[in-house]
């Protein structure tokens, strides 16, 4: 019977989650990559088999009890049961409070804490079972404020509450919960920002670098490396922490 630890990266057909998965399959991880549309994940399952890896593509809504349910059990029936999990889906509804609809407030909330509710109460009775896991919640430093993101804002705090309680629920069980909390990373999800505000992308890049310590944008593979340590057997003395990868200090 194989030992290899399986895991679901959500949110990964592209940018953070997609780095996530191949970063993970290359730990030596089978890895489930789930985005809305499983096409989507076509390129990154690819990408991971031809390096010698296991991958398979799952479509799933994160919001959605039944769709959440259904893909855990396709992948614990294709793959095997999953105790590594990172919640990395996420969506994006800017605006400034006063202009900012009820639609646009409930989706955020609904992908990013609804989804990883649902998925980390499927993903933990295999994790129980095992004696063993690790979940990763995505956060991100507009978990400290910023302006426009009201409901982005707060769902990444919240991701950091939801972090260290179940860290305090599951540690017991062998199970570790720890949040990554991004700063400015280059994606497709901030090039659409730079688009937004009327910037080219380019200028928007140099400029967000100038803002950090280090002087540099984050790239994905930043983001999966620090995944990474979370997921390891070697981190099992971390739990219900929040490390900010973002070119300096954060509170």
């Amino acid at each position: 019977m194989s030992t290899q630890k399986v895991a679901i990266v959500t949110g990964a057909a592209r940018g953070i989650g997609a780095a996530t998965a191949r970063r993970l399959a290359e730990d030596g991880m089978a890895v489930a990559v789930l985005d809305l549309e499983a096409a989507a994940c076509a390129d990154v399952v690819d990408a991971i088999t031809a390096a010698g890896g296991r991958a398979i593509a799952v479509g799933c809504d994160v919001a959605d009890e039944d769709a959440v349910a259904a893909a855990v059990d396709q992948v614990t029936a294709e793959l095997g049961a999953p105790t590594v999990l990172v919640n990395n889906a996420g969506v994006l509804r800017d605006n400034l409070l006063f202009k900012m609809s009820v639609p646009d407030w409930d989706t955020v909330m609904a992908v990013h804490l609804r989804g990883a509710f649902l998925m980390s109460r499927a993903c933990q009775r295999h994790m129980l079972d095992a004696g063993w896991g690790r979940i990763v919640n995505l956060s991100s430093t507009s978990a400290l404020g910023n302006r426009g993101q009201a409901n982005y804002s707060a769902a990444k705090a919240g991701l950091q509450g939801f972090t260290k309680t179940l860290a305090v629920e599951l540690g017991k069980f062998g199970v570790t919960v720890n949040a990554v909390a991004p700063g400015f990373v280059e994606t497709d999800m901030t090039r659409a920002t730079a688009e937004r505000i009327g910037v080219p992308f380019d200028a928007f890049l140099d400029a967000m670098a100038q803002e950090t310590a280090v002087k540099l944008a984050g790239q994905p593979d930043d983001i999966a490396n620090a995944v990474s340590f979370f997921a390891d057997e070697r981190a099992r003395y971390v739990s219900g922490q929040v490390l900010y990868v973002a070119g300096g200090p954060k509170a």
